[in-house]
């Protein structure tokens, strides 16, 4: 089925074009729901069979892949493929997984929307495919048109309901943030294609592949094409479109938000590791970013009161351990032939995935039911919405990394990598220190939330309800997965020897480990605990301040005092420096460059204009339109020429 991969994208993209151009009286359920189900469930079936595949062993590289030729610019050849190999096989499953449920669980979230459903379903259906294709690309040039698409489809759900000011503006911030980081990207690739003269992975991954690429533009490569995930995956400096991203529908806040679109610049990273081993510098980077990220995002999370924010922040320091693990392990497999870093950074973006998307429909489900954001007026839902309060407690445990759930998993072993690269370099010590405290901070955060929803009296005057079967059953599903999706490490080789195999040109000899070896490893390692007893500290602390009996009810306004509360609600005010940057550089610059436009070039061009118009004008008046008069000056011409060659120039020597 390898072969026929490529047919993964067209189930959605078909859909979109049903959905986009069919008549309204033949769309049917719910305005192309059934349409948009249908092609999202081709897609996963499809997907299965080719993940299947992978896991037995079987890889598609260029050589063997359908592949055509699009652009021919000199001896630069452009061509579209698709490469499939472990990595693209965990992202299908990210994909088409994630993908499929929040399809099936839309049908009920957006029952209410009337006229607006179609749109909803065929941009969600664009993005489905558009992402795909991302994921199958063989090539960064054929990855960067997606990675655009991407961007796009972004834009279009951020901004789903634009007669809102605030998801209009949280759209346009979305767009052009990411697009720093796309330029950068743009920029890395570009500096390749000049040494190497080709984008194609095959080439660039090969062995001896970027030779002629000096070591320092290969840094500068490497750099800036991590400067592409820095923005499409919310990394620091680049962040803080994602938590306004939040104005969209909760659903799109889940499948791009969370689990897929945000997850390009972890895979972006990932798949370009060949790259990035041959300039640690560039390592070193991606570490430090993902690091810093990861803690000032947890601290972030701390303050938030509306329910979606706190899950935005927490999806942005997540995506930061992801980063902060490829950053080690890339210091791993340099140093000691070790994949445990990028093993781990990749497994904890599956779990991640299914577990976050479960929050966030968990926080569609509330939202859904009592119509507001706001956790301060939440309270109590447990007894009104039994199903959606236990699958989010699940979610809440497997992000706080309590076994045997699936954050436990992963997320310890991104901190082990972390700790074993700080044999290279201290720096990562100090990472280390900053993923542990965001490790308590994490579940602090997270069950803030869940006691200020579910647990104690209801606070505000609301009906609440749960929610219909086509909301709860993905819930269900995905609860199932974050409960059992970290034992992949124990399934048959484990999930650490399967992905061995996407970076296998790196290792040096046979590094495979059994599952019993794997989980001896972690249980004998005293940092599993230290780990686990900080998780356990958050959810306690927790509980003391928001759900034991007889406490201050108004510290749910109050917070942390004084000038760290202020800075926390306004997220350390980075985003306040960002708009007065924008408003009193950025602006200030665009109306001297509008003033030079208007009083210089303008000027320059108007002036030659004016010249030209003024001087015809004044020349026009020897035009009389006398004949007498100009037979009189032809007389006068050519006396004067004949004067000119009968004295002057015989004068002058001619």
């Amino acid at each position: 089925m390898l072969e026929y991969a490529w047919l993964i994208p067209v189930f959605p993209f078909i859909a979109f074009i049903l959905i986009a151009l069919l008549p309204k009286r033949t769309l049917g359920w719910e305005d192309g729901c059934g349409y948009g189900i249908a092609g999202a469930a081709g897609a996963f079936a499809l997907s299965a069979l080719v993940v299947w595949e992978v896991i037995n062993g079987r890889t598609l590289l260029p050589e063997d892949a359908p592949r055509f030729t699009w652009l021919i610019i000199g001896d630069i050849s452009v061509t579209f493929g698709i490469w499939i190999d472990e990595l693209t096989a965990l992202m299908l499953v990210v994909v088409s997984v994630v993908g499929t449920l929040v399809v099936i669980y839309s049908a009920g979230y957006m029952h209410q929307e009337g006229v607006t459903r179609r749109r909803y379903y065929a941009e969600i259906m664009l993005f489905i495919s558009v992402m795909y294709g991302l994921v199958l690309a063989d090539n960064y040039i054929e990855m960067f048109i997606f990675w655009e698409l991407v961007g796009l489809c972004s834009y279009l759900l951020i901004g789903f309901w634009y007669e809102r000011p605030s998801a209009a503006s949280a759209a346009k911030r979305a767009f052009i943030v990411t697009r720093v980081g796309d330029i950068m990207f743009m920029a890395g690739i570009i500096i390749l294609l000049k040494y190497v003269g080709t984008l194609d992975f095959v080439t660039l991954f090969d062995e001896g592949g970027t030779q002629a690429v000096p070591a320092d533009m290969m840094t500068l490569a490497t750099a800036l094409i991590f400067g592409g995930a820095i923005g499409k995956s919310a990394q620091f400096p680049l962040h803080e479109w994602l938590p306004d991203a939040m104005e969209g529908p909760t659903t799109v806040s889940a499948l791009i938000h969370a689990a897929t679109m945000v997850k390009a610049g972890v895979y972006l990273t990932a798949r370009s590791y060949p790259l990035l081993v041959q300039s640690p510098e560039s390592l070193m980077l991606v570490a430090v970013i993902g690091g810093v990220t990861a803690l000032l995002a947890a601290t972030c999370a701390l303050a938030a009161n509306d329910i979606k924010r706190v899950l935005a922040y927490s999806t942005i320091s997540q995506l930061g351990y992801m980063i902060l693990g490829l950053g080690a392990g890339g210091y791993l497999v340099i140093e000691a032939s070790n994949p445990n870093g990028y093993t781990a950074a990749t497994f904890h973006l599956i779990n991640h995935a299914i577990f976050k998307a479960l929050l966030f429909l968990c926080a569609g489900s509330v939202i859904h039911s009592i119509g507001t954001n706001d956790m301060r007026l939440m309270g109590g839902l447990h007894k009104k919405m039994r199903i959606t309060s236990i699958t989010m407690l699940i979610g809440a445990l497997a992000i706080a990394g309590l076994p045997p759930l699936s954050g436990f998993w992963s997320k310890d072993e991104v901190l082990a990598a972390v700790w074993h690269a700080g044999e290279f370099d201290w720096t990562f010590t100090l990472l280390w220190v900053m993923g542990i405290v965001t490790a308590f901070m994490t579940a602090f955060y997270m069950f803030r939330m869940w006691f200020m929803t579910f647990a104690g009296e209801q606070r505000s005057d609301f009906h609440a309800h749960e929610s219909p079967k086509t909301m709860t059953v993905p819930l269900m599903i995905l609860a199932a997965l974050a409960m059992g999706s970290g034992f992949a490490l124990f399934i048959g080789d484990g999930f650490k020897t399967f992905m061995e195999g996407s970076i296998h040109g790196l290792l040096q000899g046979v590094h495979h480990e059994s599952p019993m070896d794997v989980a001896v490893e972690i249980f004998t390692d005293p940092l599993t605990y230290v780990s686990l007893v900080l998780a356990i500290a958050g959810i306690l602390v927790a509980y003391r301040l928001y759900c034991m009996p007889g406490f201050d009810r108004s510290v749910f306004a109050k917070g942390f005092p004084g000038k760290v509360q202020r800075a926390l609600e306004n997220r350390w005010y980075i985003s306040q420096f960002y708009d007065d940057f924008a408003y009193k550089i950025w602006y200030g610059f665009s109306l001297v460059a509008d003033a030079f436009d208007r009083y210089v070039i303008d000027g320059v061009v108007n002036g030659f204009a004016y010249l030209g118009a003024n001087t015809g004008g004044k020349m026009r008046k020897a035009q009389t339109g006398n004949v007498q008069r100009y037979a009189s000056l032809i007389v006068v011409g050519i006396i004067a020429l004949l004067v000119f060659m009968l004295y002057v120039l015989p004068w002058g020597g001619w």
